[in-house]
């Protein structure tokens, strides 16, 4: 069985300054974070990208911190808009927008030395039937996907609730439409697995183990979609926990709570515990 390696998502350390949570969360003892382009950390629209990129990784080398790119940034786009555009949207240029964010944080991740950059598809607009949303998705991925071959970077999309791509059934779709690419893999959030996946949350990690590039972990309950601090849900993690362990699986397990940033340090410390004791308090 191996040991997981630990992160924490700058999206729920959002009243902090970057260099002031990866200091935090390397001070914690946390193997790595998982860090959202947004603007407050690392804006990916700012100028001189690629110098402040070179700064975040000579911080994450110092502090021993692996890192995992996160692209769900609320409004990094648009202001107006959560997550918009999307890979979806009915508008080409829209989509390209988004297409282009994918791809600029590919190369960032490969400055930073991520080990995979996470994605989502997005919701269907109205109107819009499954199967032409599909081809859709498939079409705008595949200039990201070659980014992520020419950098090494796996991508890794999210089956997200309320979005075209929401369980692991429709991963599968997604792979299969592209042709299994090499570079595609898959997010896993447990959270998401208790909120809607038929299985349990353990059997969606034996399931979803070839795949798997990123895990996000949370507490959540049946039919919520709400992101909860570990104890407040009904998951039962110490199956969870070994299932990702027994399955080998390498990369991080990032807490993600983002809606939580008003206790973030206290919830970091906490979550640490929690995990470390292998899921029982």
């Amino acid at each position: 069985m191996s040991p997981l390696r630990l992160g924490y998502g700058t999206n729920g350390l959002t009243d902090l300054r970057l260099e002031d949570a990866l200091h935090l969360l390397a001070g914690l003892g946390y193997d790595g974070v998982g860090l959202t382009l947004d603007h407050m950390h690392l804006d990916p629209l700012a100028p001189d990208l690629a110098a402040r990129t070179r700064r975040v990784a000579r911080q994450l080398h110092r502090s021993g911190l692996a890192v995992t790119v996160e692209t769900g940034a609320r409004y990094v786009l648009d202001p107006r808009r959560k997550h918009g555009p999307s890979l979806l949207d009915d508008d080409p240029d829209a989509r390209w927008t988004r297409v282009r964010l994918l791809i600029r944080s590919v190369r960032v991740a490969a400055d930073l030395g991520a080990h995979a950059v996470h994605c989502f598809s997005g919701v269907r607009p109205a109107g819009l039937d499954e199967e032409t949303a599909f081809k859709r998705l498939a079409d705008a991925l595949g200039p990201v996907l070659d980014a992520a071959e020419e950098t090494g970077v796996p991508l890794a999309i999210e089956p997200e609730p309320g979005h075209l791509l929401a369980t692991l059934a429709d991963f599968h779709r997604l792979r299969a439409d592209l042709g299994d690419p090499g570079p595609l893999g898959l997010t896993l959030d447990i959270g998401h697995c208790q909120c809607l996946e038929p299985l349990p949350p353990a059997d969606c990690v034996r399931a979803a183990a070839p795949w798997l590039r990123h895990v996000q972990i949370e507490d959540m309950r049946r039919g919520v979609h709400e992101h909860l601090p570990f104890g407040d849900g009904e998951i039962d993690f110490p199956p969870v926990l070994g299932a990702l362990s027994e399955a080998g699986y390498r990369g991080l397990t990032v807490v993600e709570l983002p809606r939580h940033s008003h206790a973030g340090p206290e919830l970091a410390a906490q979550s640490l515990r929690f995990l470390r004791n292998g899921g029982t308090g």
